[in-house]
C-alpha cells in the first residue's frame, strides 16, 4: 500500500480497468442466449429496471456498478429506448441525491482540493450552479461525486441540483444507448 502512496495514478487507474472489466463481462453475459432470455423475459419491465440500476450505480460511490453492461442490453430488448432513457436518468438523479444529502449532513467528507475550490465558487451564483451541476454529470466522470456533496454542504436547493443532475443524465443515458447504434431506426 505505501508503494501506492508514491503513484497516486495507480489506484484510479486499477480501478478503472475493473470498471471496464465489469462492464465487458456484464455485457458479455447479457448477450449470451441465456442473458438475451432473461431479457426478453423481462421486457415489460425495461423502464423500471433500467431506473433500478442506475439508481444503484449511483447511490454506490465506492464500488463502481457496470452500468452501461447491464443498460445496452435493457434498451435492445425495450419497446420503447426514450423510456429507458428516461427512466435510467431518474434513476441516476435519484441515486446522486444520496451524496447531496451527505454534503448537506454538513460531515466533512470532501477533502479541500483545487477542484472543490472550484465547484465551490461555481455553486455560490445560482445560475452558475446549474450550469455547472448540468456540465458535470452529463460525461462519465468521478469528479461528480464531489460536486454533489459540495451541493449539499452549500445549501444549494434540492430542486436545482436535482434538475441538473435529471438534464445531465439525460444526456449521459442517451449518447451511451446512441452509441451503441440503437437510436438509429
Amino acid at each position: 500500500m505505501s508503494e501506492l502512496r508514491g503513484r497516486p495514478w495507480v489506484q484510479p487507474l486499477l480501478i478503472g480497468l475493473l470498471f471496464v472489466a465489469l462492464n465487458v463481462a456484464a455485457y458479455l453475459a447479457l448477450s449470451s442466449p441465456r442473458g438475451q432470455a432473461l431479457l426478453v423475459s423481462l421486457r415489460d419491465y425495461a423502464a423500471p429496471g433500467a431506473l433500478l440500476v442506475m439508481l444503484l450505480a449511483n447511490a454506490t460511490v465506492v464500488v463502481p456498478v457496470p452500468w452501461p453492461g447491464i443498460l445496452i442490453p435493457i434498451a435492445r430488448q425495450s419497446e420503447s429506448v426514450w423510456a429507458v432513457v428516461l427512466a435510467g436518468a431518474l434513476g441516476s438523479a435519484v441515486g446522486e441525491s444520496v451524496a447531496f444529502f451527505v454534503g448537506r449532513s454538513g460531515r466533512g467528507v470532501v477533502e479541500d482540493t483545487r477542484l472543490y475550490r472550484w465547484v465551490q465558487r461555481q455553486l455560490q451564483h445560482p445560475w452558475r450552479a446549474f450550469a455547472a451541476l448540468f456540465l458535470l454529470s452529463a460525461p462519465p466522470n468521478p469528479a461528480f461525486d464531489v460536486a454533489g456533496l459540495t451541493a449539499g454542504a452549500m445549501g444549494l436547493p434540492f430542486w436545482m441540483f436535482f434538475a441538473a443532475v435529471l438534464l445531465g443524465r439525460v444526456i449521459r443515458i442517451w449518447i451511451v444507448i446512441a452509441l451503441a447504434g440503437l437510436l438509429a431506426g
